[in-house]
């Protein structure tokens, strides 16, 4: 594959994407993670296409709303940690390199330049609820939950929440969820201000929807403006703290503490 030429879309046929479903129906594009037999758990190309993905959807004017889902039960549960035992535990260097796409995948997705809704179809745990949040609103489904479990298995959720979760619910909570690690139902993360909608199963792509052709009736260049205007305090945030987390973050998969969580997560999730 070349890289493109010009800043012109493409048929989502042409990218080739393994690891997501990207979809166009103009005003809406669709980004669904697809890797439902591990919950859609994210490796290093799944990163990799999503940012491709996003990019894309930003440079194709038909396109005013782009939504983000998962496949099967879940949204997303985060970062895929079988890989990370394989290819990045005990090697800072590889983890440095992966954290980059998992830092560009989030900047291109909250840098599109249109309005993202996270269409949450189940659980959203550590990453995942790292990528929801940076979105700019979410529809959720009333059976599942968000947890933050970074602290149990050596990885301080540094790619958001640390970042984003004081502002989005206050600091208090942002802690609460962070540093305790307890499931957060829907009806509270509603309540809390982590989304905007909770909704039955049934229901999600009604809400979905109508949130979408509310979006896509707004002036583009508009709203695109609005939403920089509305992205400071994350941005502020993010690009502070962002850099110093990724080599914190690589050194420390060197450390004793994130290789024996890692390793205990997964003895038990062979069981």
């Amino acid at each position: 594959m070349t890289e493109p030429t010009y800043p012109s879309p493409v048929s989502p046929d042409e990218l080739g994407f393994e690891k997501i479903v990207y979809e166009k129906a103009p005003p809406r594009a669709t980004i669904t993670f697809n890797r439902p037999e591990i919950l859609n758990a994210f490796d290093f190309q799944m990163l990799r296409e999503l940012a491709r993905a996003c990019e894309d959807a930003s440079w194709d004017d038909e396109i005013r709303v782009v939504v983000l889902t998962g496949a099967g039960r879940a949204f997303c549960v985060g970062a895929d940690l079988s890989s990370w035992a394989e290819d990045y535990l005990d090697k800072p260097t590889e983890y440095w390199k992966w954290f980059g796409a998992f830092k560009d995948a989030h900047d291109r997705l909250r840098e599109i330049g249109k309005p993202t809704v996270a269409r949450i179809n189940g659980i959203a745990v550590g990453g995942g609820n790292e990528l929801q949040m940076a979105c700019d609103l979410a529809v959720m489904v009333d059976d599942a939950f968000i947890r933050h479990v970074g602290p149990e298995h050596g990885s301080v959720p540094a790619g958001g929440a640390t970042q984003w979760l004081t502002i989005m619910v206050g600091d208090r909570r942002a802690r609460e969820i962070v540093l305790m690690c307890e499931e957060l139902p829907a009806a509270k993360a509603e309540e809390w201000g982590l989304v905007n909608r909770v909704v039955p199963a049934s229901e999600l792509d009604a809400e979905v929807d109508q949130m979408v052709e509310n979006l896509a009736r707004k002036l583009p260049q508009t709203t695109r403006y609005a939403k920089q205007h509305l992205n400071f305090w994350r941005d502020l945030a993010w690009h502070e703290t962002i850099n110093h987390a990724r080599d914190w973050l690589a050194l420390s998969m060197a450390t004793e503490e994130p290789k024996a969580a890692i390793k205990r997560f997964l003895e038990k999730k062979s069981e």
